[in-house]
């Protein structure tokens, strides 16, 4: 009985898989530069991207997360990101919410977006969610605040100002204890900023594409290995790859190195402190021209998980 269950699993894996890839083939035919915030807990993180992931925890709980980017450089990004999720007594509803705000040079951003996912069983272990968010985002810009080198430059006149820009997005999230694959397109509709003096406009907020996934292998009763990889697509840019190794040490700390194609690698860690509270830090460093201008990236992650409400004997990996 135990073989043919195994096999049904491995059937019904193989399958989802096949679905993930076909999917995000047809979505990515017609992508769009990238402009949503990079974070490197990213695996820690997963809700901002994806609505599916929302349930999760099987548990009521939160996350912030703040990040500095490139240190040193005035006016460099800075973003700030809390997450809420929970689970219906039923097992299968998760609801959750992010409130994301970012900040490069003068250009602000704050979004607020609700997410709904439902659970399906594909074998007794493996979850698929399916997920959906919804919400809406404010930008301003104000362009007569830059320095130029042409006064009165007609272009560096007035304010982009765009205060309520409803958008919705879709994902898929397939996991079980110590594997998660996942698709997500955060933001479907690609809304224009528009400059208030002379009626400039720009297709600005543009659809991202996302491909997730990790696994947790055991090398001894103490240490596990967990490799993850997040793929962004957007028009306009290269697609950007982050790879991930990581290693959990009795069951209490993760040390881990990281790789961003094109772009940094750096270090992360995370101290879980008990079944409720996480600590994590990161730091990453470009290696590109910007590299030897800054002082890295920092990002600093707590997570609380108030109590499990669908009870589960098992420690939570991603």
């Amino acid at each position: 009985m135990n073989t043919l269950n195994n096999k049904k699993q491995k059937v019904g894996l193989k399958n989802c898989v096949q679905w993930i890839v076909v999917l995000m083939v047809l979505i990515s035919t017609n992508t769009y530069a990238q402009q949503e915030p990079t974070y490197t807990q990213y695996m820690f993180n997963t809700q901002t991207v994806n609505p599916a992931y929302a349930g999760t925890w099987n548990a009521l709980g939160f996350m912030m997360l703040a990040r500095e980017q490139w240190v040193g450089i005035d006016g460099a990004p800075s973003t700030q990101t809390f997450s809420f999720q929970n689970i219906h007594k039923n097992g299968r509803t998760g609801y959750g919410l992010n409130i994301i705000n970012d900040k490069y040079g003068k250009e602000k951003r704050f979004s607020v977006f609700g997410d709904y996912s439902h659970m399906v069983m594909v074998t007794p272990d493996l979850k698929l969610r399916m997920g959906l968010k919804a919400g809406f985002s404010a930008y301003s810009n104000n362009l007569s605040d830059y320095q130029v080198l042409t006064e009165d430059d007609p272009f560096f006149q007035g304010e982009v100002d765009q205060k309520f820009m409803p958008n919705f997005g879709i994902g898929l999230f397939l996991y079980q204890n110590n594997f998660y694959a996942g698709i997500s397109i955060p933001k479907m509709v690609n809304n224009e900023f528009e400059n208030n003096y002379n009626n400039y406009s720009s297709q600005a907020e543009l659809r991202h594409y996302y491909i997730m996934g990790g696994y947790v292998f055991d090398l001894s009763e103490k240490v596990k290995f967990k490799p993850t990889m997040l793929g962004k697509i957007v028009s306009g840019a290269p697609a950007q790859f982050d790879f991930s190794a990581n290693f959990l040490i009795a069951e209490k700390v993760w040390l881990g190195a990281m790789y961003r194609t094109g772009d940094a690698f750096g270090f992360l860690a995370q101290w879980v402190i008990n079944n409720n509270l996480r600590l994590g830090y990161s730091v990453d460093f470009a290696y590109g021209e910007i590299g030897g201008y800054q002082s890295g990236t920092h990002e600093i992650m707590v997570s609380y998980e108030i109590g499990k409400v669908v009870e589960e004997v098992i420690h939570r990996y991603f």
